[in-house]
């Protein structure tokens, strides 16, 4: 009201009636974190944000100032040097007190009841922001972007060496905000309605796992393995593990002589100790006949057998199987004869005379 009466009657060159001569705001209060307010204006969700309480002097004193919104401020410990940025939640403190949550009492280094400079200011919007968390628990978050983003909604400034704090899950993460831009003297950023990029440090603590290469085989030692694969399967079964396990070779053996029924052992009456050549006698596969008929194959249980030797075949043998093939093949090898008789003259005797060169015999034959 009165800036417009005053605009209109002096051309804007008086300033209006009741407004001071500077836009400065400037005051000293006694802060206290804000658990220590009336459960009445309380708030608790206010002490994990970025805004402050002020008494209702303070509103109407910024209300006659000419000042930008939203409305930043600087908080300043003058006797540590030390400084922060915040915003406004409420004008509802008792006067001369101001309220602020405990990681700006943390990050000014003030005890309940210190004394702090309270002035407004101007920072840019922010681009980026750089922050590191103070504890490897904070990976335990499954969507830290979100989680972010939620407890941004709280602030309305960041600045360069805060240690803002979360509550998520009811669990208090510390992270500090390590670089800022656009850059400013101020060291701050306004983080309201603006596209913030974020990037995350290495939590402090946080050790990268050792990379540990995977054993990898030489070519020298792959050739030997090779080598040592391709003797196993030109052996044959003789070689194989699976083949000695079960004890193929006597298993063959048994069957192709008959083998035993009885597979215990004898006792003399005179008690002296029966000698059995067949354990003593230590069978191959190589030396037996891979052509004899096929065996039942009786295994113990719980045991397994996954297959018999292959034994390639030779050339010769080869060469064999493509004769006999062939002949089968070409079993009959005559010509056929057709039961139609041919109208060929098939008597080609030359006996007969030609009547090619003879006269032909008249017609009509005429008697004396």
């Amino acid at each position: 009201m009165f800036s417009n009466f005053g605009s209109s009657m002096f051309g804007g060159g008086i300033p209006s009636f009741g407004m001071p001569m500077n836009n400065k705001f400037e005051e000293y209060f006694r802060c206290y974190p804000i658990a220590m307010m009336s459960d009445m204006i309380r708030k608790d969700d206010a002490n994990y944000g970025g805004k402050i309480f002020l008494p209702p002097s303070a509103l109407n004193k910024l209300t006659m100032l000419h000042i930008r919104y939203p409305m930043l401020f600087e908080l300043t410990n003058e006797q540590g040097n030390l400084t922060t940025h915040s915003g406004v939640l409420e004008f509802t403190s008792e006067e001369g007190r101001c309220y602020i949550p405990q990681w700006m009492m943390n990050t000014l280094q003030l005890q309940p009841g210190g004394l702090i400079k309270i002035s407004n200011c101007d920072l840019p919007l922010g681009k980026f922001v750089k922050i590191e968390p103070q504890s490897v628990d904070f990976l335990d978050i499954t969507d830290p972007k979100a989680v972010l983003e939620n407890v941004l909604r709280k602030f309305s400034t960041l600045s360069v060496n805060d240690v803002i704090e979360v509550n998520y899950n009811d669990s208090i993460y510390g992270i500090k905000v390590l670089e800022v831009k656009p850059d400013s003297t101020n060291r701050g950023i306004c983080v309201v309605e603006t596209d913030l990029e974020t990037d995350f440090a290495p939590p402090v603590g946080y050790v990268e796992p050792e990379f540990t290469p995977k054993s990898t085989t030489s070519s020298s030692q792959q050739q030997q393995q090779q080598s040592i694969n391709s003797t196993s399967v030109n052996q044959g079964a003789g070689a194989a593990t699976m083949a000695k396990s079960i004890n193929y070779a006597q298993i063959v053996s048994d069957a192709v002589n008959g083998g035993s029924k009885f597979s215990g052992s004898g006792q003399k009456l005179s008690g002296k100790k029966i000698e059995n050549d067949r354990s003593s006698k230590v069978y191959k596969v190589d030396d037996l006949d891979l052509n004899a008929p096929p065996v039942p194959l009786t295994l113990p249980e719980s045991q397994l057998f996954f297959g018999f030797p292959v034994v390639l075949p030779t050339q010769e043998e080869i060469n064999d199987e493509t004769k006999e093939q062939a002949k089968r093949e070409q079993v009959f090898i005559g010509s056929g004869q057709s039961l139609r008789q041919s109208k060929k003259r098939k008597d080609k005797n030359t006996n007969h005379l030609s009547l090619k060169n003879h006269e032909r015999s008249p017609d009509v034959i005429e008697i004396d």
